[in-house]
């Protein structure tokens, strides 16, 4: 015959009341001042946030019209490429700027990104979405008055041109990113946008898209690991044929992105 303390009811109460207990004890401020970051910074990541990446395919497009990309495999391989590319000459800006987010050594690091792209088309878009994202984070994170000031002082001035990678940096640096998530913010931001415009341009579904984004994961983060926390005076061009074809987009009779 079982003990009343042995019953399901009893150990059911005994569990019910333990946790209880446990949410008792929990202090009314377990979530510090500081966990609010972590809503800014996400933010930062979001898709819904109006920076103007969709309007770029990174190449792609061109890609799809020279025939270079035809099916599913070539996206994979046409992504990795781009992330190679991505972190050896661009993931050096990122880490520089997120490093030491002051305005002085922005300047200096968007002048020299400024001398260093060649390719006109990629130039354009880089200085158009870095620019994008300075308006739209000094609108939604007016706490931050390094922004303001930033937006303020430099916007509409001939000194800057706004480069994607130093400003991305930047203000993740700002809103409180470790150098290390930051740039892996960044290889994310590229690979998600070319999937996205692979979808738009239907080489691939929507599901389909989702899945090889997964799978080609483990790449991504190799790169982040072999690129990362780099000088700019290492970076470098992994893939000058995909610099080329993005060059050719603006001569594309028919297009669908920007670049």
């Amino acid at each position: 015959m079982l003990m009343e303390s042995d019953s399901p009811v009893s150990k059911k109460s005994r569990l019910v009341n333990s946790v209880d207990c446990a949410m008792e004890e929990a202090p009314s401020n377990a979530v510090g001042v500081n966990q609010s970051l972590h809503w800014t910074q996400w933010q930062v990541l979001d898709s819904i946030l109006p920076t103007g990446g969709f309007a770029h395919s990174y190449g792609l497009e061109a890609a799809m019209q020279s025939r270079m990309v035809n099916n599913q495999e070539d996206l994979r391989s046409f992504v990795i490429q781009v992330l190679e590319n991505t972190g050896s000459l661009l993931l050096p800006f990122v880490y520089c700027a997120s490093k030491s987010p002051d305005t002085a050594a922005w300047v200096k690091l968007d002048q020299l990104l400024e001398a260093t792209l060649t390719n006109e088309v990629g130039r354009k878009a880089s200085t158009s979405q870095g620019s994008a994202l300075l308006r739209v984070a000094a609108s939604v994170f007016i706490e931050i008055q390094a922004l303001q000031d930033l937006r303020r002082t430099f916007l509409g001035s001939k000194n800057v041109s706004f480069h994607h990678a130093p400003i991305f940096g930047l203000i993740c640096g700002l809103v409180g990113f470790d150098s290390e998530t930051v740039q892996r913010a960044y290889m994310f931001v590229t690979m998600r946008d070319v999937f996205s415009a692979a979808t738009r341009l239907n080489l691939i579904g929507p599901l389909a898209a989702s899945v090889l984004q997964h799978q080609v994961a483990a790449d991504a983060e190799r790169m982040v690991q072999k690129w990362r926390d780099r000088d700019v005076s290492e970076a470098s061009q992994t893939a000058p044929l995909l610099d080329a074809l993005q060059g050719c987009h603006a001569y594309m009779f028919s297009r669908l992105f920007c670049s």
